[in-house]
């Protein structure tokens, strides 16, 4: 579940994985690093990161991605369509985002809800680049009420080894799903699989495709705590991006399974809401030195010899 919080950042997932770095980097970062389920791209020489905030927050670095700034919201108002779907949306807040070129335009992912309950919606907005800075409102892309089991919530566009869409989304209730999306459109074309559940709770899905595997990352137990959080992150994989996922175990994820990445340290509590894309693990964690708050996490991400992802 996403936390109603304020002002964070952007960003994409599920990019083919071909070359990443051969260790797990930790980047050093300055700046505005205040974010909440961070979404990473980069574009031309810049990098930008999607968050959750008023309007959807953004973040700006340059072409290390160390020094961040913040940059202007992606919705000054909320389109009016919002409350017709979730009339009990806190005024532009706007949940866990999601960035990724395709076809030639950027598509933004992002969703808007109320805390705790699946009266929830998905919208999509799209660009020609980042950098321009023109969004155009795409509308919905789906929704959940309280007569379906599952949420509307955390989106993550995935594109398969063919080339096609998908979108990934899901917290809490019957866990994490998938669809197809039109090519034309960028929305669903068919029914929903699910992929991944547990009974204490599963959200943010982001994978990604590597060697033949597509790599399945969520988050796991109690976000938006501050320093009490016990957020997460596990990952699974599966040669189908339909599934079935399994964990190193070989546990099904759909059966609660999820080998651990990430439990945080001492001082970076709780970390979740990651997105993995260009070669690089980024997420928030409640910074134990700063009153607990979120800020922006980012690690290249290395993978062992038998193909697991590594932290």
């Amino acid at each position: 579940m996403r936390s109603p919080i304020q002002p964070r950042t952007i960003a994409a997932t599920a990019l083919v994985l071909a070359s990443l770095p051969a260790s797990a980097a930790f980047w050093t970062l300055t700046g505005d690093i205040g974010v909440h389920d961070p979404s990473i791209i980069r574009e031309g020489s810049a990098w930008y990161t999607f968050s959750t905030g008023q309007g959807i927050q953004v973040l700006r670095a340059d072409a290390s991605g160390k020094a961040w700034t913040r940059a202007p919201q992606i919705f000054l108002t909320p389109p009016s369509w919002w409350k017709t779907y979730v009339p009990g949306q806190t005024t532009n807040d706007v949940w866990a985002p999601d960035i990724h070129n395709y076809n030639g335009k950027v598509w933004l992912y992002y969703s808007i809800s109320s805390f705790g309950k699946n009266t929830s919606a998905i919208g999509l907005a799209s660009a020609t680049s980042v950098g321009t800075g023109r969004w155009t409102d795409n509308g919905l892309v789906l929704r959940s009420t309280t007569a379906n089991d599952y949420n509307a919530i955390d989106p993550n566009l995935v594109i398969d080894a063919s080339g096609n869409p998908w979108l990934a989304f899901g917290s809490f209730w019957s866990g994490l799903k998938i669809t197809r999306l039109s090519k034309t459109t960028m929305k669903p074309t068919g029914s929903l699989t699910s992929i991944a559940k547990r009974s204490a709770g599963i959200e943010a899905p982001s994978i990604a495709y590597r060697n033949g595997y597509y790599y399945l990352f969520a988050s796991i137990d109690k976000c938006c705590q501050g320093v009490n959080s016990t957020y997460k992150i596990i990952y699974g994989r599966s040669a189908s991006i339909t599934g079935p996922y399994v964990d190193k175990a070989g546990k099904r994820l759909l059966d609660g399974g999820g080998t651990v990445l990430d439990t945080g340290n001492t001082r970076w509590k709780g970390p979740g809401g990651q997105d993995v894309g260009d070669g690089v693990l980024a997420r928030h964690a409640y910074d134990a030195t700063d009153g607990g708050k979120p800020k922006l996490l980012i690690n290249d991400l290395a993978w062992t010899v038998d193909g697991w992802p590594s932290y």
